[in-house]
């Protein structure tokens, strides 16, 4: 379903797009008849060959014109021509890898966001949606997390890096008018997904019959969020930053239903007919304990809903898995 009108197309850029989710946005965008320009650095945390993968469906589609350019090349980005709406979702991706290389993460995700910033204003360009993290609540006390709640103790320098740029479009918006929309994405899965993401990992362990580790007691909980249900969310922050010019929000994109780690793992096993064999390790830094999004808001400013399930998204991304293996 296409939540913007046909005759009323646009012109996109989409940082990070031959990334897990960036790929899935630009296809999505493509199929919905939008010219999307694409940026992406290829950087080498995971292999490049799978992005390019990522990549082929769109590099086949005429309106998709791809650059690959660093974000914090300014010099590249100013070659880049004015466009309608920016989707910011190239970052240094990873939690616990940040703790072993936290300048890295500081300087792209927040001065290559800082670029992006510029940019817009040298191109008058004046709509962001920006992927922001649910691990900017850090180790909440609270039930859910909710977007007005204090976001001051995040636990890591990735979760310290999103949470600076979204301070940061704030400072752009109220300074040069730019509408931003941060979308807090919580622990997106699917298709596609990146090889260090923990579903994918489970998968392959339990599909080859080997120990998969499950760090703490096994009562951490996350919001698994799968990959259309983010790209929704996506569809619907345009809209409606199309609808309130001028805006500034931020919102929760998730399922709004957390599962038990172990409960995860068992129910992979039982996607794939296996009986999974765990082994307790000591928590990891950098891990908060729960996410669970209230996604009350975006229900009603957005018209946001997740639909998919954690089974009938595994299910889905093991399906994938099993057509796409070498």
């Amino acid at each position: 379903m296409i939540f913007y009108k046909k005759d009323d197309l646009e012109n996109f850029l989409v940082t990070g797009c031959a990334g897990f989710i960036g790929s899935h946005l630009t296809e999505r965008l493509l199929q919905d008849g939008h010219k999307v320009i694409g940026v992406d650095n290829f950087d080498p945390y995971y292999d490049r060959g799978i992005k390019e993968a990522n990549l082929l469906k769109c590099r086949s589609n005429p309106n998709f014109i791809f650059h690959e350019i660093d974000i914090l090349d300014q010099d590249a980005l100013s070659s880049i021509r004015s466009i309608d709406t920016v989707l910011h979702v190239a970052a240094k991706a990873g939690v616990r890898p940040s703790l072993d290389n936290p300048d890295s993460y500081l300087e792209v995700n927040f001065m290559g966001t800082h670029n992006i910033l510029k940019w817009m204003v040298a191109r008058e360009c004046k709509r962001m949606i920006f992927a922001s993290s649910s691990s900017v609540y850090g180790n909440s006390e609270s039930s859910q997390f909710i977007e007005n709640q204090a976001t001051d103790s995040p636990i890591s320098p990735y979760a310290v890096s999103k949470k600076s740029c979204e301070v940061l479009n704030h400072t752009y918006h109220s300074n040069y008018g730019l509408s931003i929309l941060n979308l807090r994405l919580f622990t997106v899965y699917g298709p596609r997904q990146r090889p260090d993401l923990a579903i994918r990992k489970f998968t392959d362990l339990i599909s080859n019959d080997k120990v998969v580790p499950v760090y703490g007691s096994g009562d951490t909980h996350r919001d698994y969020t799968f990959i259309d249900d983010v790209v929704n969310g996506f569809i619907k922050a345009i809209d409606y930053s199309n609808k309130v010019p001028g805006s500034f929000e931020t919102f929760n994109i998730a399922n709004g239903n957390p599962i038990g780690i172990v409960d995860l793992v068992k129910l992979i096993g039982s996607v794939l007919s296996k009986d999974p064999k765990i082994e307790y390790l000591p928590m990891q830094t950098g891990d908060v304990d729960k996410t669970y999004a209230d996604v009350g808001k975006a229900r009603k400013l957005l018209n946001f809903e997740s639909k998919t399930s954690i089974t009938e998204g595994l299910n889905k991304y093991v399906k994938w898995v099993q057509e796409n293996r070498e």
